[in-house]
């Protein structure tokens, strides 16, 4: 994740540029690749948050059908 910070910084530093040069293709290259690193930048922080789920685990079904495993 910390690299994909740094490629997107890098990217507003190369549009400015190419706004300045009047690159009109290579702004909208750069656009383009810009909110792709910004949705999947995103997505890494959604799946890094912790989550509120609670772990219930796996329910015995052999104790609610009255089997039990031979030991």
């Amino acid at each position: 994740m910390p690299r994909l910070v740094e490629i997107h910084a890098t990217l507003v530093d190369r549009l400015q540029e190419a706004k300045d040069q009047g690159w009109l293709g290579e702004v909208a290259a750069i656009e383009t690749t810009m909110a792709a690193a910004a949705q999947k930048l995103e997505t890494m922080r959604d799946l890094a948050a912790p989550s509120n789920a609670a772990l219930l685990g796996m329910p015995d079904i052999r104790t609610s059908t009255g089997r039990s495993s031979p030991d």
